[in-house]
């Protein structure tokens, strides 16, 4: 088009001093950088755009920013210091939302979208270690109840081909809305942290397992009781279909104190909601910064569940009223959330910790500090939680 035009550096530059490029940009790239101080520097040349913006996800700052032309038609602008972590970007070339082709793309708000990883000093546990690493592999299975086939990403340990009688227990591992089964290995790296857990001797070998987490034509509920529906449909592919095909394509330890279910916003919702109706499948229950919506019956808007006083005797259709009961069937019940996240996480997620607590059930609350709704959240709340399982 000559409205106009997007290019990939072929060569790496001379870049500032201490400025990096990313791990997420493609290869020979020399955009975006990342300063010392966690400032960004975003380049594009598009010399025939009368206006150029980049915006993103919370980790970057408020947004869009407005880039500045230079010569040649190179459009620049540094950003405030972002929070460490991964964190989606695009560009807006005359209010026309556009991809950096400098940079990888990831499936983010339910499109392929640019990302940028900024390093967090210190923070190793997510790296790719000299340690024995397992596999990320592919489950494609028909699922009768959607009448299509799924994929799932399946990570096995380090060592499960070469011990082939040994059994392993099971971790589901969900997702966040306007993502896919490919999130938690491409932006929150699940099998670099399961594997230098393991290495480390902190962590069970286990199989994580990570599905496509939509199973109903209607992907974007207006009401409770639309998204009942639309967990309902995935409630039943991952008791009927999913659980039963990991069963019979690997060597997992097939009962419920060997299997846990863990998943992220969205994720951790359907989680709760699965969990908590099917007890005889499940041991081990975390929710990252899922928000906790105790009754999904009704016509109201889904963000009014949002707001409910939570009472846990009738929450999830009285789950917990049974405090005896509940703290003897399940072995690790888990919420976490991020101090930084909106009003709307903290509080459905801090209700409900306050009265479950009060109650007298045993769970385990994990807060990441200065983070907000992104991966840097969901990560350390994985490297926090992977090591209560199974033990």
């Amino acid at each position: 088009m000559k409205h106009w035009i997007l290019i990939v550096a072929t060569a790496l530059l001379a870049l500032p001093a201490g400025a990096v490029v990313p791990q997420t940009s493609l290869p020979g790239a020399d955009s975006p950088t990342i300063q010392p101080d966690r400032s960004i520097t975003f380049k594009l040349k598009a010399p025939d755009a009368r206006t150029v913006q980049v915006a993103g996800g919370d980790g970057l700052g408020a947004g869009p920013f407005n880039m500045t032309r230079g010569p040649e038609g190179v459009w620049t602008v540094t950003t405030p210091p972002a929070v460490p972590g991964f964190h989606y970007y695009w560009f807006l070339l005359d209010g026309v939302r556009v991809n950096d082709p400098a940079s990888r793309t990831y499936i983010g708000y339910g499109l392929e979208t640019s990302g940028i990883e900024v390093p967090e000093t210190g923070a190793d546990y997510y790296a790719i270690s000299n340690v024995p690493h397992g596999s990320v592999r592919e489950q494609w299975y028909f699922s009768k109840s959607t009448d299509q086939w799924r994929h799932a990403l399946v990570y096995t340990p380090p060592g499960y081909d070469q011990n082939p009688k040994t059994r392993y227990p099971v971790l589901l591992l969900q997702h966040g809305r306007g993502e896919d089964e490919t999130g938690w290995s491409r932006q929150g790296k699940a099998q670099f942290i399961l594997d230098n857990l393991i290495a480390a001797g902190k962590a069970v070998p286990m199989i994580v397992v990570m599905d496509r987490g939509y199973a109903s034509k209607e992907l974007n509920p207006a009401t409770l009781d639309g998204l009942r529906k639309v967990f309902s449909a995935f409630e039943e592919v991952v008791i009927h279909e999913l659980i039963p095909t990991i069963d019979a394509s690997y060597r997992t330890l097939p009962d419920r104190d060997h299997r846990a279910m863990a998943g992220l916003s969205m994720g951790g919702m359907q989680t709760l909601f699965i969990t908590l109706h099917h007890p005889e499948y499940f041991a081990y229950v975390a929710s990252l910064s899922g928000p906790v919506v105790p009754d999904m019956r009704g016509a109201r808007a889904i963000e009014a569940g949002f707001h409910d006083p939570f009472d846990s005797q009738t929450a999830f259709e009285g789950a917990f009223a049974d405090v005896t009961g509940f703290n003897r069937k399940f072995k690790l019940f888990w919420l976490g959330v991020g101090t930084q996240e909106p009003g709307v996480f903290r509080d459905s997620i801090g209700r409900a910790v306050t009265s479950l607590q009060g109650e007298g059930v045993k769970l385990v609350y994990f807060e990441s500090p200065g983070t907000a709704h992104e991966w840097q959240t969901w990560r350390r709340d994985l490297n926090d939680l992977v090591p209560r399982l199974f033990r």
